[in-house]
Formats: C-alpha cells, structure tokens, sequence
C-alpha cells in the first residue's frame, strides 16, 4: 500500500527514524503519509521525515494489524517443518527503505534451530547492506519477535555479523527483478 493522502494519527505511537532506527513517539493528530506497508509494518513520511510503525500500532493509523504467517500456523512437528516456518517469518522482515523481504536481499546468512526439551531455540546470523545502517538493531529485533511467533520456539538469538560482506549478488532473482537490476 502506498497512499498520496494523508492519514491524521489517531492516537500517539512509538516509532523509529528512518534511517537512524531512533525511537520516537509520534503525536496523536499528525498527518502521515504510507510510503510502505510491507511484513506488517509501516513506513510513513511526516512532515518531510521518514519513520517506521510496527504493525501491533497499525490502528493510529486507522488500519487492522496485519498477521504473519506463524499467527495461523500450527505447531512444527520437525526440524524440517520448523525451518520452513523460520524462512516464511523471516521473509516478514522488512528495510523500510528497501521494498524487499531480508531473506530475497540476502542479508540471512544462517538460521539454525536447536531442540532444548521440547520446545525450540533458533540462532540466525544475518547482516545489513551497509556497516553504518541505523536500522541494524530494529530489524534485528524485527527478526527476533517474528521467529518468537512460531508455536514451540521459546529463544531467538539474532547476531549481526559482518563477514562475508554483503554485496549484491547475494540478492535472489526475485529481489534484483523487483529493484530494476534485472
């Protein structure tokens, strides 16, 4: 979704800077415009500036949370169903500059879930386009709250690490068709 009109807060709400990932609280009766409503969060220009809303606060906006698909997920029964679900949430995760899933940029280097007395705990290594994005720590928290969603996984390390370097051709095809590489 992206809209030219402008949607006045509803009530005040928590978001970040887009590209900063500073936290902020955006006051009840500004007028936003969506730039972006991609993985269930929404990336709204106010006043000039760029901020990011979680999708539990998509009602300031006037709109109904989006779910991710674990919300309507069973259980997994095995490490492979498991896996399945951890790419589904983290193809959720959203820049919110950039109109591509983390998985298709490439940035999920691993995801490795362990069984720790019937439940699950899952280690990701993932990294970002560039050293100095503001927008690390939110997306790595993004990352996390995601895979928590999935029935039975009850610890989530995301790691943000640095080598290899991410480049371009780690993106999917999909993701360079979508940003006009191809």
């Amino acid at each position: 979704m992206h809209t030219a009109e402008l949607i006045e807060l509803s009530r005040s709400v928590n978001a970040s800077i887009v590209p900063s990932g500073d936290k902020v609280i955006l006051q009840k009766g500004e007028n936003a415009q969506i730039t972006q409503t991609l993985g269930g969060t929404y990336t709204v220009i106010i006043n000039g500036n760029m901020f990011r809303i979680d999708g539990c606060d998509a009602d300031s906006l006037g709109l109904e949370p989006i779910k991710t698909p674990a919300e309507g997920s069973k259980r997994p029964k095995n490490t492979e169903e498991l896996n399945e679900q951890i790419q589904e949430q983290l193809k959720t995760v959203y820049d919110p500059e950039i109109p591509v899933n983390i998985v298709d940029l490439g940035l999920v280097y691993s995801s490795e879930p362990t069984e720790i007395n019937g439940n699950w705990k899952v280690d990701v290594k993932m990294t970002l386009t560039a050293p100095g994005c503001g927008m690390g720590p939110v997306l790595q928290q993004d990352a996390q709250n995601r895979l928590l969603c999935i029935d039975g996984v009850e610890e989530v390390d995301v790691e943000i690490v640095w080598d290899p370097p991410w480049n371009q051709d780690m993106m999917t095809e999909a993701a360079k068709l979508q940003l006009g590489m191809m």
